[in-house]
């Protein structure tokens, strides 16, 4: 029988992270684009800032109601007819408020882009802010509390961030508010917190996809460009202040079969120029499924289905900024493993650590994380939304235009000393805050035995 014969895969193309354009409208917002050919759906991402540390007190929540109120009515359309009107685009808007400001997002059909621009600058210059609808976002997002409540993922990040972070500081507080806050907020108070922040001046648009045979800036100039509002500076951060001292805290949850792990402290943020290794280095610890706390507590115990170590930026500021300094990112582990486990597994999570620390990780595992962080990069930014995200980010953060395309060069160039020595940094055995969500009667002896921190029990 014969065969023919292997196919041979060819020769790899050459890419990098797509450049955008960088321009500027009349009324100051700030413009990158990037011509994508192809790319029938064009993203837009729009970066307000419009931060938390912005919301007035007792009010948290403010910003995520006012987010979320954008789309519904202007002083055109009622909430009902901008919905139909972005229907007929085959258009999607979302928004969403963060530590750093408000991202509102756009996708479109290259064909309707103008019409949805137009919906969007709606959307921003003229939001009508009903006070029925302001009344409903509240109450859905009151339901929406109990339910994150009872999440132990969403618990376990909540107990971490209180035990971070001062109480004075929004940053140790719920991102989308409390019951309590939430409850507090109007149409009124969401009409002072969009007159006090959002602004074309301050304000950044990211747009990425096929311009072919659209007049971007007829339609850029129509739209986005009529958008009108003060020139005054944004808010001025205030530098980020957190304890990681090392200690673990129980959120009692009485019958849990499991516990939910929540492992973490603050580190530098992308300005930093430990962050390539460091992402190289998290990548080993626990960024896969053949990582090191994967191959020790999922395959070789059977503890867990999967445990993850990441790195999250949560604000940065400008280096040359006149405050210095203000950024962080939140460094930590996080997974699940059965109740009967917690001791056990977690005594292997921080023998892995210790051995990291004691004897680096190998060349094979550096070679491994290069190729699946670097090669994948091209999968990963197919879509013009992916693009734009990473865009926004950038901008968000302060960042070159440049960045990520430069990420990629210093991660190949990242040697296995330098993420080792980036990973024991970022998670050092006696400075990390572990948060257990579980059942405390049954967990509380076998943690306290491990000697890992002061152990404090507080109500699910």
């Amino acid at each position: 029988m014969d065969f023919h014969p292997q196919p041979q895969g060819g020769a790899p193309k050459p890419w990098a992270f797509p450049a955008p354009e960088r321009s500027q409208l009349p009324n100051g917002l700030t413009l990158l684009t990037s011509h994508r050919p192809g790319q029938q759906v064009v993203a837009v991402e729009i970066n307000l800032v419009a931060p938390l540390d912005a919301e007035p007190e007792g009010l948290d929540g403010v910003a995520t109601i006012m987010a979320r109120a954008l789309s519904e009515g202007t002083d055109k359309h009622t909430a009902e007819e901008f919905a139909a009107e972005l229907e007929r685009c085959g258009a999607t808007l979302d928004a969403h408020a963060d530590h750093p400001g408000v991202r509102v997002s756009l996708e479109v059909p290259a064909s309707r882009l103008p019409r949805a621009l137009a919906l969007l600058a709606d959307a921003l210059r003229a939001p009508a802010f009903p006070d029925s609808e302001i009344e409903r976002l509240v109450r859905n997002r009151l339901d929406e509390i109990p339910h994150e409540l009872a999440n132990p993922a969403r618990r376990a990040a909540m107990a971490l961030s209180k035990e971070l972070f001062p109480a004075t500081a929004r940053m140790s507080r719920p991102r989308q508010g409390t019951e309590e806050t939430v409850a507090r907020v109007d149409a009124g108070a969401v009409r002072a917190f969009y007159d006090a922040h959002v602004r074309p001046a301050t304000s950044t648009a990211v747009i990425v996809g096929d311009f072919t045979g659209v007049d971007l800036d007829a339609a850029l100039a129509d739209t986005l460009g009529a958008w009108t509002g003060s020139t005054a500076e944004p808010l001025k951060p205030a530098p980020i202040v957190a304890d990681d001292s090392g200690r673990v805290v129980i959120v009692d949850r009485p019958g849990a079969v499991q516990t939910q792990l929540l492992i973490g402290r603050t580190g530098p943020d992308r300005h930093d120029r430990v962050w390539p290794a460091q992402v190289l280095g998290t990548y080993c610890l626990g960024g896969t499924l053949t990582s090191r706390l994967d191959r020790v507590l999922r395959e070789e115990k059977g503890y867990t289905y999967g445990v993850r170590a990441f790195g999250q930026v949560l604000r940065s500021s400008a280096p040359s900024s006149p405050e210095g300094a203000t950024g962080a990112s939140l460094l930590a582990i996080s997974g699940s493993v059965d109740t009967a486990s917690t001791g056990p597994a977690l005594e292997d999570l921080w023998t892995v650590l210790r051995t990291l620390a004691a004897e680096g990780l190998t060349d094979a595992e550096r070679d491994v994380a290069v190729q699946n962080l670097v090669g994948v990069a091209p999968l990963k930014y197919e879509t013009a939304a992916a693009v734009a995200g990473t865009l926004a980010d950038q901008v968000e953060q302060h960042l070159p235009d440049d960045f990520q395309a430069q990420l990629y060069v210093r991660l190949a160039e990242t040697g296995t000393v330098e993420a080792t020595a980036a990973a024991v940094s970022a998670f050092p055995v006696d400075r990390l805050v572990t948060v257990l969500v579980g059942d405390a009667e049954q967990i509380v002896e076998p943690v306290k035995a491990l000697g890992i921190g002061e152990v404090t029990v507080v109500g699910g």
